[in-house]
């Protein structure tokens, strides 16, 4: 499956984006998403994860309560509706996929990884 991540770029304290990830194949129900971020000079950190179903989520603590994380697997999307933004948000946002019934914490339980999209959050 191929991903592409989208929708970032500069907002201001307190501001909204959403992310999205689309992916590639007929099988992307049979695959659990995650989102992670990296900002520069720091290593990949867990952001939010979904079931196969888009039943069962998963956030961060950092995240938890401002961030949504959604699948439409009809339309073979993963979104991420992130409020209530702040400066420690900005980082380059990844989506990724794994071929289990649920998603992980660890980047490298995922199998296949988007491009990445730049979050930058003005304060």
């Amino acid at each position: 499956v191929q991903l592409q991540a989208s929708g970032g770029g500069l907002v201001q304290a307190g501001g909204s984006l959403r992310l999205s990830c689309a992916a590639s194949g007929r099988t992307f129900s049979s695959y659990a998403v995650g989102w992670f971020r990296q900002a520069p000079g720091k290593e990949r950190e867990f952001v939010a994860t979904i079931d196969l179903s888009g039943t069962s989520r998963y956030y961060a603590d950092s995240v938890k309560g401002r961030f949504t994380i959604s699948r439409d697997n009809a339309k073979n999307t993963v979104n991420l509706q992130m409020n209530s933004l702040n400066a420690g948000d900005t980082a380059v946002y990844y989506c990724a996929a794994r071929r289990m019934s649920v998603g992980a914490v660890i980047p490298g339980l995922y199998d296949y990884w988007g491009q990445g999209t730049l979050v930058t959050v003005s304060s």
